[in-house]
């Protein structure tokens, strides 16, 4: 009866040892009498037991793994400390289990001795802005040197870097410099520009009074030159009319007679000057001096004539 036990014991065993149910998203590598036979994946498999065994087992999955800090020294002799994170996911369980010894740790290493390289190539100053470019120099070398391993590195991102306190503190104050000689530098090239304005305007008004000057003198030599002619033009006529009334009969005697007038009226005023004196030959005779503006105005009449 206890025979009968122990058999049926080691039959239940022996049923469950050859029956492998492999989850999702995950591999088992199996050994047969201590050497690589085969690689079960997500399903149900048979297996020979007490000869199959389970070596490995591997997740297929994404694998995010944190960098611990290390500390870095730059181009320029400065140690900062970096960290990271590196994300990677097994393609090869095969590989993965016999091509390296503890593969999550070859990766760390590997990681970190990248990165101490790639932040040796360039300055302090230049590790904050090329985040980016250190990100794909790491994931290349390290994807190269994984592809044996059956490891795929997907991405790598560099965390944070920390530089000294006393390289912070020099940091802020060249910071703080900066922004003071772009404030003066935006100031001086307001005030700049301010004058070259003020001075564009000032230039623009005085064009503008030369040209309302130069205007007001057209203006006005247009406005004397339209007097002149209006002058001219009504002389003209008023002559033009004289003449038609003197071409007409009686006309002769009356411009002797306007001329007399004219010429004894101006006389007087001669007279009447203080400082001007002028004493005709024939003062005493009105007679001759009528008879003198006569003779200037048949001299006219007689051009005239002619």
């Amino acid at each position: 009866m206890l025979s009968a036990i122990i058999f049926a014991a080691f039959v239940i065993i022996a049923l469950l040892m050859t029956v492998k149910i492999v989850p999702q998203q995950n591999a088992y590598v199996m050994e047969r009498f201590g050497r690589y036979h085969s690689t079960l994946h997500a399903g149900l498999h048979i297996v020979i037991p007490f000869v199959d065994r389970i070596a490995y087992v591997h997740t297929m999955k994404e694998i995010v793994l944190d960098i611990p800090a290390q500390i870095c020294i730059t181009n320029d002799n400065v140690q900062v400390s970096v960290d990271g994170v590196i994300f990677f996911r097994v393609i090869d369980p095969e590989k993965a289990s016999y091509g390296v010894n503890m593969f999550v740790q070859a990766i760390i290493q590997l990681s970190q001795t990248t990165l101490r390289s790639e932040i040796g190539k360039i300055e302090l100053d230049r590790t904050f802005e090329e985040r980016m470019k250190i990100n794909n120099a790491v994931i290349l070398a390290i994807d190269a040197a994984t592809d044996p391993w059956g490891v795929k590195v997907l991405r790598y991102e560099i965390k944070s870097i920390q530089p000294p306190k006393e390289i912070l503190d020099a940091m802020e104050k060249q910071m703080r410099a900066e922004r003071e000689k772009r404030a003066k530098i935006l100031e001086s090239e307001g005030d700049r520009d301010s004058k070259v304005n003020r001075a564009e305007g000032e230039k623009q008004e005085v064009i503008k009074r030369s040209e309302a000057d130069k205007q007001k003198q057209i203006n006005e030599a247009e406005g004397q030159a339209s007097a002149i002619t209006s002058v001219a033009r009504a002389t003209a006529d008023g002559l033009k009319m004289v003449g038609d009334v003197l071409s007409q009969k009686g006309g002769d005697e009356a411009g002797r007679l306007r001329v007399a007038e004219e010429y004894m009226k101006q006389f007087g005023q001669m007279a009447k000057n203080a400082e001007m004196i002028v004493v005709p030959a024939s003062v005493t005779d009105a007679a001759g001096l009528v008879a003198t503006a006569f003779g200037v105005f048949d001299k006219l009449k007689t051009k005239r004539d002619a």
